[in-house]
């Protein structure tokens, strides 16, 4: 799959109405991403970052225009989509979306579980890479026992966890201070030299995008 084209958006459009207004949020976006390279999105509060990532993480549709991930199209029945989602992408966002109620392992376990993996497998695949971020010594810990700066740790395990083609991070660091931004950063940069993935990663700090092998550029729905 080396240099293959992994992401292939063709002039996606998406629209949302309120009430009588119809506001444009991405007006016409044409990129390719290859296999195993890093990207930053960067762009201004409001310049559809998310957005972008929503749809080219198969969790949205675009109103006009083609996505097509690993040769999977937005046009499939949702089934299929979720089903490849929890398979072949994993997804971190600002906010860690941990379940309260459960530790940091149980938290991690949870796709594969999900996927259809006994409880022993995913169990030792979830100690595997709580040991890689370096939290062995929290795992019964639930997720309210933990630091924001553990807790991203944890959600970024957990999009590991099914061993996903493409990792996708929505401000993984919008939540955090800058030192430990810094250090999360630098973990799933680390992570993905280990396992080889694609990775796209939405922020504004232009410091933390110039880590990455290439930067798209978003203003007003428009790449630039």
């Amino acid at each position: 799959m080396n240099n293959e084209y992994v992401i292939k958006t063709e002039n996606i459009t998406k629209d949302y109405i309120i009430g009588k207004t119809n506001i444009s949020v991405l007006k016409g976006i044409s990129v390719d991403i290859k296999n195993g390279e890093t990207i930053s999105v960067i762009g201004p509060s409001g310049a559809g970052k998310s957005t972008f990532l929503h749809i080219i993480g198969l969790m949205d549709r675009p109103t006009t225009g083609v996505v097509s991930v690993t040769g999977i199209t937005d046009t499939e029945d949702e089934r299929i989509l979720a089903k490849f989602r929890n398979e072949s992408i994993g997804f971190v966002f600002q906010f860690y979306n941990l379940l309260p109620e459960f530790t940091a392992i149980e938290n991690v376990m949870m796709p594969a579980m999900i996927s259809g993996e006994s409880i022993e497998i995913s169990r030792g695949k979830a100690q595997k890479l709580i040991s890689e971020i370096e939290l062995s010594k929290r795992t019964e810990h639930l997720s309210s026992e933990l630091s924001g700066g553990e807790q991203q740790r944890v959600a970024i395990a957990r999009a590991l966890i099914n061993s996903p083609k493409i990792l996708i991070a929505d401000e993984p660091t919008g939540n955090l201070d800058r030192h430990t931004g810094e250090n999360i950063i630098n973990l799933i940069l680390q992570l993905q030299k280990n396992y080889k993935f694609t990775l796209i990663v939405a922020t504004h700090n232009e410091e933390i995008a110039k880590k990455f092998s290439r930067t798209i550029k978003l203003i007003d729905g428009l790449v630039v």
